[in-house]
């Protein structure tokens, strides 16, 4: 960037939702322009879900606090991006925009337009690297084609990525002559109201503090046996760290530096903190397979699943929603997500794979689901994730794995805490008969107070059955 201020520079926040380490406000900060920081509701893109609105209007008030407590203050506008900037250059006499890179389909081709018309109007434009360890075009195979697998992905990208030290946070921002006009959050209307379905959100703290906070309690002690703990969802055994990195609070950069620190110190077990850095590197190959593949979120990655014949089962995919199937891991994972936004990662498989090959509804249903319902609701992790499920993705775990939602509750929940947090009405149930109470006896259903059929469902489907039936369409599949 230049070096003489002879207008303001636009920082355009999108999911850089914080001060520390922005590599493009740091830039920025270091022209000596005033600064003005913008955040644009894009209405040109894919709308966001209501969790993710939730979640976006919290983490915005927290960066506008962060922001006035420099001297400064967030911009607000809503609509097409690329028009609210170029109006803003107009009217402040900005001599500079800047913003960390996306690279999902629309954001590309959005940001390739904007930084053209900028460039034309004699505008300076540079854009940064702020969300991935490393960008998806500099991992490449030994032929120059981008990865399909993760273990050879994640082999490579480690040898590429480049630790480096933190951008620096700015103390105090200058601000530009006179400020731009800016729409007022609350009028955005993000927070759900008639309902207001978010009581249960109450466990998260959007926003950049929120995020350290999180980090440092996991790797104070989670961290110390994530491989054993990271699949049981009755145990605080992750980071929860995902929905603050979908919207940029933290840097997966951050996130790095802190775990080698605390690996170096001796705090965390190396092996554990490797484990944990692989989760990482998972988000950086599914941003890897969106770049490459940008209709991912759409199309199958494996085109012979074209031919695979879902099911319309409007019922079916209710019972799935609402949490209601008569499988009480299944049930407990929806339930947690209505409730709080989340699923744990282990359950998410679990679900997934029951609405796909059980229910054999397209996992595209899935996918819009999630992407409602999910604080984490990012669209690289999520559509690589569904396909990863459904067999039709890069990588793609086997089409033959249809889990067993009994034994994978009995195996990872064994004693049914996470059940009985998520489905009260079977709280009374043993352990040996929670995860299928239609097993149990009259005697035992009536000691709990589980009334089959009223209190709790029935299974919508048999699962020996919805297996062999499963198994003979992916056959029928691979066959042709």
């Amino acid at each position: 960037m230049r070096e003489d201020p002879d207008g303001p520079a636009i920082v355009w926040f999108r999911q850089d939702l914080r001060l520390s380490d922005n590599p493009a406000l740091a830039a920025a900060v270091a022209s000596g322009r005033p600064i003005i920081p913008l955040y644009v509701l894009d209405e040109t893109a894919p709308p966001l879900g209501g969790a993710s609105l939730w979640w976006l209007d919290k983490s915005l008030a927290s960066l506008d606090a962060s922001l006035k407590a420099l001297g400064s203050r967030l911009i607000l506008r809503r609509g097409d991006p690329v028009h609210q900037i170029g109006e803003i250059v107009a009217t402040t006499g900005a001599g500079a925009v800047v913003w960390n890179r996306l690279y999902d389909k629309h954001s590309v081709a959005r940001d390739s337009a904007l930084k053209s018309d900028l460039r034309a109007e004699g505008i300076e434009t540079a854009s940064f690297d702020g969300g991935l360890l490393v960008e998806p075009w500099t991992v490449k195979s030994g032929s120059g084609d981008p990865y399909k697998v993760f273990t050879p992905f994640w082999r490579a990208a480690r040898a590429v990525h480049v630790e480096r030290p933190a951008c620096p946070t700015p103390g105090s921002l200058a601000a530009p002559t006179a400020w731009p006009d800016s729409e007022a959050l609350a009028d955005w209307g993000l927070h759900p109201t008639r309902p207001d379905w978010s009581a249960g959100f109450d466990i998260w703290t959007p926003g950049e503090a929120g995020a350290r906070a999180l980090l440092d309690l996991f790797l104070d002690g989670p961290v110390k046996a994530y491989a054993d703990q990271r699949n049981l969802p009755g145990v605080e055994g992750t980071s929860r760290l995902s929905p603050h990195l979908h919207f940029g609070e933290i840097g997966p950069r951050q996130v790095w530096r802190a775990t080698q620190a605390a690996t170096d110190a001796g705090d965390a077990p190396a092996d554990q903190a490797a484990k944990f850095l692989a989760e990482l590197g998972w988000r950086e190959f599914n941003h890897h397979l969106l770049f490459h593949w940008p209709d991912l979120p759409t199309a199958n990655f494996k085109p012979e699943f074209d031919r695979f014949v879902w099911r319309d089962d409007p019922s079916a995919l209710k019972a799935w929603r609402t949490g209601r199937t008569g499988y009480p891991i299944v049930d407990a994972g929806m339930r947690e997500l209505w409730a709080t936004g989340f699923m744990h990662n282990r359950v998410r498989m679990i679900v997934a794979s029951f609405l796909i090959k059980h229910l054999m509804i397209d996992w595209r249903e899935g996918e819009a689901w999630f992407r409602d319902t999910l604080v984490d609701a990012d669209i690289a992790q999520n559509a690589a994730n569904w396909q990863w499920v459904a067999g039709s993705g890069a990588d793609a775990s086997p089409w033959f794995r249809i889990f067993n939602p009994i034994t994978q509750g009995e195996k990872f929940d064994p004693d049914g805490v996470y059940v009985r947090r998520w489905v009260p009405e079977l709280a009374k149930l043993p352990n040996d008969v929670i995860h299928q109470p239609w097993t149990a006896s009259e005697g035992r259903l009536v000691a709990a107070g589980v009334r089959l059929g009223r209190t709790y469902p029935r299974p919508v489907i048999d699962h020996p059955n919805a297996r062999a039936r499963a198994l003979d369409a992916y056959a029928a599949v691979k066959a042709a």
